[in-house]
């Protein structure tokens, strides 16, 4: 890395790290979820609602869904890396099936663009299900809806988990979004984030369906470590966008800046095919010679990264 490139990554922004006595763990008890959970959810909150783009959004979901489809990977027994799962999706060539890795992460991509600001909320979320529980989820989400505005949204979020999975105990994945749904909806978001399924065991799940005493508390302690973990990838995400944005006028390359958008909306960005022969999103050509160049200074300035430490078949992206 060059002199040039460190002294513009040592350039942080002041979006604050959270306080210790949040990241803390006190213990388990009712009370004490309920106090570090409302710290938690306030700070990642406002920083959803900021104006501009201070933490690039969308690439803060991405980035979620991928680590959400890892954990729900493990919940539903196949045990499928990020790597894994980021390859499958990110590499496959259009047109091609993704495999139910790839599938996983498709699946909670679609689930963080849901717009939850239009009407019609409920049936836009029966539509992603599986369709033997399809008839249930629209009764399951506006009940659990309804039920936020006397328990609080985390409590309604851990009812719909217990819920779903009292119906069927493999629909762990299904639990998951519509505990996000119930969050976001509740808390006035205009869409999904995936923090339920993230640090979730089978465990917590398999005890909450059987009804075990303090389980609930368990499951909620959990997604309140899903927010916690958000807020702090979206403080790294916002400083790592920053020294893209910084080194963005030294890359002469034709097409730079929408390259540049590109890796501030996607997680992995593959240089021949979401690069050349046309940058994703957009009308702008490149050539594959070109898009690996690009990648290649950028790495050296210290803006991106290259994920997979392969020699071929590269991604590249801000990403923790």
């Amino acid at each position: 890395m060059t002199n040039e490139s460190q002294s513009i990554v040592s350039d942080r922004p002041s979006l604050a790290g959270l306080p210790a006595w949040v990241t803390s763990c006190g213990g388990e008890s009712a009370q004490n979820v309920a106090f570090l959970s409302g710290a938690s959810f306030a700070l990642l909150d406002m920083i959803l609602k900021q104006k501009g783009e201070c933490v690039p959004k969308v690439l803060l979901a991405n980035t979620l869904a991928l680590q959400a489809s890892a954990a729900t990977s493990k919940l539903e027994g196949r045990m499928a890396r990020e790597t894994d799962i980021r390859d499958a999706y990110h590499l496959t060539p259009a047109g091609d099936a993704l495999g139910p890795d790839g599938d996983m992460l498709a699946v909670w991509r679609l689930a963080v663009r849901l717009s939850l600001r239009v009407s019609g909320l409920i049936g836009k979320v029966a539509t992603q299900v599986d369709e033997i529980l399809a008839d249930d989820v629209p009764h399951w989400i506006a009940d659990a809806i309804d039920a936020a505005n006397q328990i609080g949204p985390l409590a309604a979020a851990s009812d719909v988990i217990g819920t779903v999975v009292g119906t069927d105990d493999r629909a762990e994945r299904l639990a998951c979004f519509l505990a996000d749904v119930v969050l976001a909806k509740s808390l006035c978001w205009d869409h999904p984030l995936p923090l339920t399924a993230i640090h979730l065991k089978k465990a917590m799940l398999r005890d909450l369906r059987d009804g075990d005493a303090g389980s609930d508390i368990v499951v909620q302690s959990a997604i309140t470590k899903g927010a916690q973990s958000a807020y702090q990838i979206a403080r790294t995400l916002a400083w790592r966008s920053e020294v893209l944005k910084a080194v963005a006028p030294k890359i002469r390359t034709r097409g730079a800046a929408d390259a540049v958008a590109l890796f501030l909306r996607e997680d992995a960005v593959a240089p021949s095919s979401m690069l050349a022969p046309r940058i994703q999103g957009t009308s702008t050509t490149m050539t594959g010679r070109a898009a690996r160049r690009l990648c290649d200074r950028l790495v050296e300035l210290g803006a991106v990264r290259e994920l997979t430490g392969r020699s071929t078949f590269r991604l590249y992206g801000i990403t923790p």
